[in-house]
């Protein structure tokens, strides 16, 4: 019998208050007041999905926030294509993940990954994949590694930037401010003035804050003005995936109508001539369509026309499309930042790691990154942990970034070193028995980049001093399998409730107690140290043999993240334990926590 009860208990005499901004202001010399300085807790350059879910994190829990961003709005570019399943666990617990799922492709749009010689030529391979429609019906059927809240959706980043901000500027705490850029700042240590510069016509704006936080993206100018370099690959080349890539994204419904194969999500090209990759935006006729360059092709001396005939070639028929925008960028880049704060400056999303996006990888890291990042930031600035818990946040993202560009970087070595042979396309015996070997190749391929659950919710942070971790059997790290565990450092192991409400759905905003077996030990000095150290504290009592199964022990403390951070079967060092774990303590230095079984459950 399945027994569930939840309650929420915060700090006594402690109210959920709303940190708004307010304005410093002097007498001007016509005898008026003018604001001379703006006042919030956290800066944040960039307006991408990391400072985006940044300030939804810190607005949510009454934090103070301004977001500037150079650009005039979000952006009017696919960019990135691939929302993971974990990223969309994320946006279930802020309340938007059915918003994010109900755009891009029509709802019964297949998500299919497929491999053409050219699109109307020869279909390779296809890796097929749940719809929209499919993945809702499916997710609460699946066990094991794909046992999740929610399944992956292949949303362009266009769409999920417009959800992100609406509802980043719901909140009262939270200011977004498109065309400014982040043009100086300075940290003196007991805080940073950010100048903010307006792009349409030079006007500033002074802001004094707690923290800086640079999100602007690759040529952040947050990190080049702290001196932190990339460390990494800074430039592979490849037959493809390794070098400058031409992008276009274009309209072209008659795609649909001349093509013979059934539509995918993701449309690869693998020829002698034009290789390619090309994403359905909104599964009515607009693509994000990307080549690489050859030697001696340069952007700039490709007209519009020459740029069509690309896309012609790729798919083998010449169709009229319309170029709505086009750029270039450089694939084969697998960089991670050598540091991630300096002081009251600290850095997350592309500004600390650069990837080539086989897998989409990127995207999914930088909203990780703004999720560890968030519920620390806010502890902090509200006095609940010490501004030492700000360093795990490095201690804990940057070995996952090292470690996902790295998956990021074998994907594209997969396909873009795999090189088509001559007669591929030929009608021929010799042809017909290229193109079955390279189906064989590319179907694998698909599979290895695209299912990859241990990618997804394999992270962990064992070595945090947040964490009390256990002496764990080593165990690959593999991109394509996951083996749920509840052994602090990961993701809280995920079950179905019943058939709509997951586990997650019952964990608080802030921190969990999940008793398992409440009748046992009821945790009662978890809840007595979460109150004095000024925690919220959501009680969860799940009575269930097959959970029991997944987390081995009664008492399991969940971080706001849903990593978990402690489990074990009594609570005397309850208070103890509440230190380590909002950095009052380090974990790698106390013994007392870190006595648990020595094999991983």
């Amino acid at each position: 019998m399945l027994r569930i009860r939840q309650w929420t208990r915060r700090a006594a005499n402690r109210l959920t208050l709303v940190r708004l901004p307010y304005y410093i202001s002097a007498i001007a010399e016509n005898g008026r007041y003018a604001v001379t300085e703006e006042a919030y807790d956290v800066a944040i350059a960039g307006g991408g999905p990391f400072g985006l879910m940044l300030a939804n994190e810190l607005g949510r829990r009454g934090i103070s926030a301004v977001i500037f961003d150079e650009k005039p709005s979000t952006a009017v570019n696919p960019q990135a294509n691939a929302t993971q399943a974990r990223t969309m666990e994320h946006y279930r617990r802020l309340g938007f993940a059915e918003e994010i799922r109900a755009l891009g492709l029509p709802g019964d749009f297949p998500t299919d990954i497929a491999y053409f010689t050219r699109y109307c030529r020869h279909e390779l391979a296809r890796f097929r994949l749940p719809s929209a429609k499919e993945a809702r019906e499916k997710v609460t059927t699946l066990s094991g590694s794909w046992s999740a809240a929610e399944l992956p959706h292949r949303v362009s980043q266009k769409f999920v930037e417009q959800v992100l901000r609406r509802h980043a500027e719901a909140l009262d705490a939270i200011s977004v401010n498109y065309g400014w850029r982040i043009s100086g700042f300075d940290d003196n240590g007991e805080g940073v003035v950010v100048k903010a510069t307006r792009t349409e016509d030079g006007a500033t704006r002074s802001v004094r804050c707690n923290y800086l936080i640079g999100g602007d993206g690759a040529k952040s100018f947050v990190r080049k003005t702290l001196g932190i370099r990339y460390e990494g690959d800074g430039g592979a080349v490849r037959d493809f995936f390794g070098g400058r890539m031409f992008a276009l994204y274009l309209r072209c419904p008659q795609f649909y109508d001349v093509v013979p194969f059934p539509p995918a999500w993701m449309n690869v090209t693998f020829n002698c001539d034009r290789r390619a990759f090309m994403a359905a935006v909104d599964g009515k006729g607009e693509f994000a369509f990307h080549t690489q360059l050859r030697d001696g092709e340069k952007d700039e001396d490709i007209s519009d026309e020459q740029a069509l005939a690309m896309f012609q070639s790729a798919v083998g028929y010449p169709v009229q499309a319309e170029i709505l925008s086009r750029g270039t960028w450089m694939a084969g880049y697998a960089l991670v930042a050598e540091r991630y704060q300096v002081g009251r400056v600290l850095l997350g999303g592309d500004a600390v790691h650069l990837f080539t996006p086989a897998g989409g990888l990127g995207y999914n890291t930088a909203i990780d990154d703004a999720v560890n990042l968030g519920w620390k930031l806010a502890a902090v600035i509200k006095g609940k942990a010490p501004p030492s818990l700000l360093a795990t946040y490095e201690i804990e993202r940057r070995p996952v970034a090292v470690r996902n560009t790295g998956f990021a970087k074998q994907f594209a070595e997969s396909i873009g070193s795999y090189t088509p042979k001559t007669a591929l396309e030929d009608d021929s015996e010799t042809g017909t028995a290229l193109r079955k070997e390279a189906g064989g190749y590319l179907e694998a391929h698909g599979r290895a980049e695209f299912n990859i659950p241990g990618i997804t919710f394999g992270a962990r942070y064992d070595p945090s001093p947040v964490i009390c971790s256990e002496p764990l059997a080593p165990n690959a790290d593999l991109p394509n399998v996951y083996n749920p565990t509840a052994a602090p450092g990961g993701r809280a192991p995920h079950l179905w409730l019943d058939n709509r409400v997951s586990l997650y759905d019952r964990f608080g905003f802030e921190w969990t107690l999940l008793r398992l077996q409440p009748f046992s030990n009821r945790g009662g000095k978890f809840i007595e140290a979460a109150a004095n150290a000024g925690m919220d504290l959501t009680v969860l009592d799940v009575d269930s043999n097959d959970i029991l199964g997944l987390y081995h022990q009664p008492l399991i403390l969940i971080r706001p993240d849903q990593v978990v951070a402690w489990r074990g079967n009594d609570d005397i060092d309850a208070a103890h334990i509440i230190d380590i774990v909002t950095g009052r303590l380090d974990a790698r230095e106390d013994g007392k926590a870190n006595q648990q079984a020595e094999v991983t459950l």
